[in-house]
């Protein structure tokens, strides 16, 4: 099973009533750059995220510590909210008041969202 169904699978349940159309992973507080020189020190820095985009709203949810396993909503934007643009390996991306990142090979599904919308 590829990890975007695996992801959908474990937060369907927290997300009841939405159907979801994208989802990715992301990590806030360190930067992912610091948290990868500064080796496990550094990664107990990141939180890690996971981001569903569903018909009615963007998701944040607190994911545990390998990322792919969501614990709880942690907030909900408009789904008119754009997320990227997202460029280079680590993209800033744009999901409520927390610096969040997402890795490049999430860009598709961040793309995607923002096809919805009409943005590029």
């Amino acid at each position: 099973m590829a990890l975007r169904d695996k992801l959908i699978q474990r937060t369907q349940p927290l997300l009841p009533n939405e159907r979801i159309h994208q989802i990715f992973l992301a990590q806030s507080g360190a930067s992912p750059w610091l948290g990868g020189l500064t080796g496990l020190l550094g990664q107990a820095a990141v939180r890690r995220r996971i981001v569903a985009v569903t018909d009615q709203s963007i998701v944040v949810l607190n994911a545990n510590f390998n990322g792919t396993t969501p614990k709880e909503v942690l907030r909900r934007l408009p789904r008119q909210t754009v997320i990227g643009p997202a460029k280079g390996i680590w993209a800033r991306i744009n999901v409520g008041d927390e610096k969040t990142w997402s890795h490049a090979k999430f860009r598709k599904e961040i793309q995607a969202a923002d096809a919805a919308l009409g943005h590029r």
